[in-house]
């Protein structure tokens, strides 16, 4: 029994030895990686300047690391444009519809805004750099584990001006409003008329709206209330779940 025991002890002794000098190499390898990743994000933004996007919505997006708002195993894959799963049948937006719906928004310093959809918390941080320190994001996710999700990945990237709320969405958030621009990233049946009304004269809100057949729409709220609403494209989209949304499915 002693004999035996010997050997398994050098195999655990060589493996921990072997253990610690990864570990002794992990800096070195994750600055590699940060570098790479880097590189991959600058690379994404700049193939967005085709989109005709405001200088100062790519300035925000080379900004927010991507992939801190992704689970780990898709790190990787972070700065393809593309929707990508964070859990609870939920993604994270492409980053090309990102800009999209920020530069509709025309976001400016000092702005009151009010997000739909945390999810991971991406758009919010994106927004939150648009808006400045003397702007504030209020963002609403109705699925606990997402928001959770989403307050980690904001605070480790050190976006302050955001905070994550978990209600039901399709209501708004009345507490703060009104809202100078309101960002809905999940699509709705209709318009709900809780969003239009803590929508501020003059201020602006982006949703996508439709069911097989979304389409994103820009909304304008003039000085006198006056709603007008313009198309500016199809568009997929994960449901809006709530009372003035869809059913739960």
């Amino acid at each position: 029994m002693t004999r035996e025991k010997g050997p398994g002890k050098n195999k655990t002794e060589k493996k921990t030895n072997e253990t610690e000098i990864r570990e002794k190499e992990t800096p070195e390898e994750e600055i590699r990686e940060e570098e790479e990743l880097e590189a991959k994000r600058r690379g994404l933004v700049s193939s967005l300047a085709y989109l005709g996007i405001a200088e100062e919505v790519l300035n925000a997006l080379l900004l927010v690391p991507r992939h801190e708002f992704v689970p780990a195993r898709l790190k990787s894959v972070a700065y393809v444009d593309t929707p990508l799963e964070i859990g609870c049948g939920q993604t994270i937006s492409a980053p090309h519809m990102v800009a999209i719906m920020c530069d509709l928004l025309e976001l400016a310093e000092g702005q009151k805004v009010l997000e739909i959809g945390a999810g991971s918390g991406y758009n919010a941080a994106v927004m939150g750099k648009l808006i400045g320190k003397n702007g504030h994001v209020y963002t609403v996710e109705r699925l606990e584990a997402l928001a959770e999700f989403a307050k980690t990945n904001l605070k480790k990237t050190g976006s302050e001006n955001v905070t994550v709320l978990l209600e039901d969405g399709s209501l708004g958030y009345s507490d703060f409003a009104p809202y100078d621009r309101i960002s809905v990233t999940c699509t709705a049946p209709e318009i709900p008329e809780p969003l239009l009304e803590q929508l501020k004269p003059g201020g602006l809100m982006v949703i996508p709206v439709g069911e097989y057949f979304q389409e994103l729409v820009l909304i304008k709220k003039d000085k006198n209330g006056e709603i007008f609403r313009e198309v500016k494209g199809r568009v997929v989209f994960v449901p809006l779940i709530g009372r003035y949304g869809f059913r739960d499915r």
